[in-house]
């Protein structure tokens, strides 16, 4: 799932309810400068990886908050190999794998403070998304008990309806089990 909170992350596609475009203010990008080319490398550096994979793996660390295009994936891919700092690798099918080089390496533990600065940055995101994801059941199970306190409190529940109630409820706990 992309875009957390309703949004499409940052990179041009927004941030902030799409605020962009509607005279509200511009929204900061994800990353800055060389920071993105960091990252990969070091995702790169963790393990061999393809363009998508490396998409993939930023949009799991965030939690889903974020997933960056692959308009500026492969390009900064094209650019860290051009530097010499990552080269591909033989694989099946079309995708190309790449691997770190001892350049690669090298560029890594002269920016490792800043490296896992960017990575801790990209967790903190997912961690917050999951308490927003948390919020939303709280507020979820918060509404679902209003409307079964004001029902009850009416006085307008007969036998039937109390058991109609009690069986969608069991049946809610028995789906949520099984996912």
């Amino acid at each position: 799932m992309r875009g957390g909170w309703g949004h499409r992350g940052w990179h041009g596609r927004g941030f902030g309810g799409g605020r962009e475009g509607r005279g509200e203010g511009r929204s900061r990008r994800m990353f800055d400068g060389g920071e993105l080319r960091l990252v990969l490398l070091k995702l790169i550096a963790d393990e061999p990886r393809h363009g998508y994979d490396l998409i993939r793996q930023i949009e799991e660390l965030t939690g889903g908050a974020y997933a960056p295009s692959p308009g500026v994936v492969y390009p900064t891919i094209t650019l860290l190999d051009d530097m010499g700092l990552i080269e591909a690798q033989q694989s099946e099918g079309a995708k190309k794998l790449f691997a770190v080089t001892e350049a690669g390496t090298a560029e890594l533990e002269a920016n490792a403070e800043q490296v896992a600065a960017l990575i801790a940055r990209l967790s903190a995101i997912g961690e917050e998304r999951q308490k927003v994801d948390a919020t939303s059941i709280r507020r979820a199970m918060g509404n679902l008990r209003e409307v079964l306190v004001n029902r009850l409190n009416s006085g307008e529940v007969d036998d039937e309806a109390l058991h109609q109630i009690v069986a969608l409820l069991d049946e809610a706990a028995q789906k949520i089990e099984r996912l």
